[in-house]
């Protein structure tokens, strides 16, 4: 394990005034996607749109980093290989390295060592694993799910793989805010324990959480003020100060709600780095104006440069 090389890449990752692109979606998630937009999906017709959100000009001045799925670093743009792009942008190349969940448990750890060898040398420099909690069934779920997160991470440090650790407490239910606090700060110490148990080194780790939000089903929803003022205490209370970056996920959130949310965090701040790693929030708009037409490939560009513009501000605490 090289430490410094580890803590070479965050720092990048997390770098002020960036953020991570979750462009990792599975073959099912990105068919369902393009369903709504009444395009097929296809290995060609995946890449022309990551095409599209890759070479929008500027963009590396608001994303440090993609995370990308298993076809999509196998593949080029322009006769170049996909990560070799993106690091010619000075954006870091990263790879989704769970292979699912089953029984809300997240599986991929069989084999995971060579198929991060193969990532490595295909030029990933950070991969993620995401596990999900259920509201109510938080006390069956936890202990597994961190103790997979710690195993991953492991694994990824051993090869120079900064591994972004992400627990998920879904904003599925009618849980109210109190609630997702008690089970993010439940599922937070349950995985860092699990981390320093298994020899992570917490200064070569991401951590990608949910916000502290209510069900979706909730009677009583919060104001961005109090979701920022939740998740902070909440983080402060759980999250050792050795890691240096948290990146949000948008986890269901609109566009404009999680810009607004990250926003309000930043505004109070904490001891990390506090950023962002979104998939739908960044991508929805220009998802939406490209609709699989190549003569729309301009106006999606400029969708997705400017909602990376706000989410960069939001980041460092500005409107």
């Amino acid at each position: 394990m090289n430490i410094n090389e580890l803590k070479d890449i965050v720092k990048r990752l997390v770098a002020p005034g960036k953020g991570i692109l979750a462009a990792d979606e599975s073959s099912k998630t990105i068919q369902k996607r393009f369903e709504k937009i009444g395009v097929e999906s296809n290995p060609e017709t995946n890449l022309a749109y990551r095409k599209m959100l890759f070479t929008t000009s500027g963009v590396e001045q608001y994303i440090s980093g993609v995370i990308l799925y298993d076809e999509t670093i196998r593949q080029s743009i322009d006769g170049i290989p996909v990560p070799q792009y993106l690091e010619s942008k000075g954006i870091l190349p990263g790879i989704k390295v769970d292979q699912g969940i089953v029984d809300e448990i997240t599986t991929g750890l069989d084999g995971l060592s060579e198929r991060l060898t193969e990532y490595k040398n295909l030029g990933a420099k950070f991969a993620k694993w995401r596990a999900v909690i259920v509201v109510g069934q938080e006390d069956t779920l936890i202990e597994k799910n961190a103790e997979n997160l710690a195993k991953y991470a492991s694994l990824c440090q051993e090869q120079d793989i900064v591994p972004i650790v992400e627990p998920e407490v879904l904003m599925d239910g009618d849980h109210d805010l109190e609630k997702c606090k008690e089970v993010t700060s439940k599922t937070l110490k349950a995985v860092f324990a699990k981390l320093v148990e298994h020899g992570v080194v917490l200064e070569g780790v991401i951590l990608k959480p949910n916000m502290v939000i209510p069900g979706k089903e909730s009677t009583v929803q919060a104001s961005p003020q109090e979701i920022a003022e939740t998740t902070v205490k909440t983080f402060l209370e759980t999250v050792p100060t050795q890691v240096p970056g948290i990146v949000f996920l948008s986890g269901g959130q609109t566009p404009d709600e999680a810009t607004k949310n990250l926003y309000e965090i930043n505004l109070i701040g904490g001891l990390w780095e506090l950023s962002f790693s979104y998939g739908r929030a960044l991508q929805d708009e220009a998802l939406k104006a490209w609709a699989g037409k190549s003569e729309n490939v301009p106006a999606a560009q400029k969708a997705f440069l400017e909602r990376a513009k706000k989410v960069s501000l939001a980041r460092q605490g500005n409107a």
